[in-house]
């Protein structure tokens, strides 16, 4: 069981858990160590490589169609989690806040003057909206416990916010320290340190943020998006938290591409061994298929949760290259593509059951008068 388990999970658990977990440890540890780990190296891997795994976890699991919430998708489908048409409404202040932790996080303090660091953490606390409502967006599907590493991601940039603002606050705080001298009159003193608070970020941060969100609104109506594209964005969609939009009724999934090859690929290279019935339609059947639907069953029984997620994904791509199968030839190399995998599929067969070649039989029941041959 333990050897299954490493064989399927391996390299998912060593890249889509421990890393992010260790990731997030060092970025909570730099926020209280004197001596930081590679602070910007951190920061650059955790924003680029934690991205890239986020977008896998949220595409793999959760299965986005590609469509909007008024259009059709498969029944095993998603919507979008962001509507297409107000997307930019969306990536812009994502992008602005990116931006500014950027700023925040790679310049020294001492190199970005006092306005500029002000209206660079004005532009984190916008990204960081964006980004926390896109986490509650998500909430309404959030079913397993895998899900959990889709938000250890959003925690990561909570994290890497912080530090860049405190980082920058406190270099501010020092300034003003050894800059103060005793000044005649009280009045000029006060005046001088309210100076002080505001060039320094202290008031002024809050202030920027207002014409920041006034600027943006600016750009996203002379790009026809409207003043609240930004909430469009998030709700019209459909069987997200915030959507509003009521999906219509879902397509059934038809299709398999590997019938289509076992049954339209010629006969000396694919080799149909049987007929056999899936979902009460005959198909033809040959070894590849039968391998790869054992593997999937084998998988179902150990993994019921990973398989929902390779099922969701095989689902969505499979349909539309079956579509593209029109001539044995296009079948003969779809089926000589996927012999790597029908090989691997094996493997793992024999490592995790006790009779593998059972199970490859006992895949769709057949009737042995297969008909004309194909040349």
């Amino acid at each position: 069981m333990i050897l299954e388990k490493g064989i399927f999970l391996f390299l998912l658990v060593a890249v889509c858990i421990i890393m992010p977990i260790c990731l997030t440890c060092l970025n909570f540890g730099n926020l209280f160590l004197k001596r930081k780990i590679a602070p910007r190296f951190l920061a650059v891997f955790t924003l680029s490589v934690g991205y890239i795994l986020y977008l896998f976890l949220l595409v793999i699991g959760f299965d986005l169609s590609g469509k909007d919430g008024t259009e059709v998708s498969y029944r095993y489908q998603l919507h979008n989690t962001i509507d297409s048409a107000h997307l930019f409404s969306f990536v812009l202040p994502c992008l602005v806040g990116l931006v500014g932790l950027l700023l925040l996080l790679l310049c020294r303090p001492d190199t970005l003057p006092p306005f500029a660091a002000a209206g660079a953490i004005a532009m984190v606390y916008l990204g960081n909206l964006m980004q926390i409502l896109y986490a509650v967006q998500i909430t309404k599907q959030v079913d397993s416990p895998v899900y959990l590493l889709l938000y250890l991601y959003h925690f990561n940039l909570l994290l890497l916010s912080i530090q860049g603002i405190r980082k920058h606050l406190r270099a501010q705080v020092e300034k003003v320290q050894n800059r103060q001298t005793k000044l005649r009159h009280k009045w000029v003193e006060k005046l001088y340190h309210f100076l002080e608070n505001v060039s320094h970020m202290r008031l002024f941060t809050f202030a920027l943020v207002v014409p920041l969100v006034a600027i943006l609104e600016i750009i996203l109506i002379l790009f026809g998006q409207g003043p609240d594209g930004p909430v469009k964005a998030f709700t019209q969609t459909a069987d997200w938290t915030f959507s509003t939009q009521i999906p219509p009724p879902p397509m059934e999934y038809v299709g398999h591409y590997l019938c289509t090859v076992a049954a339209g690929g010629h006969r000396k290279l694919v080799r149909p061994e049987r007929m056999g019935m899936r979902n009460g339609t005959v198909i033809v059947v040959n070894r590849q298929l039968a391998i790869a639907n054992a593997f999937e069953e084998l998988l179902q029984q150990k993994l019921p949760r990973f398989h929902r997620c390779v099922r969701r994904f095989y689902d969505h791509h499979g349909y539309p290259i079956s579509k593209h199968i029109t001539t044995p030839f296009r079948a003969d190399v779809v089926y000589v593509l996927m012999k790597p995998l029908e090989w691997l599929f094996l493997a793992v067969l024999y490592t995790g059951d006790a009779h593998p070649e059972q199970r490859v039989a006992m895949q769709y029941p057949w009737d042995t008068s297969f008909i004309e041959n194909k040349e």
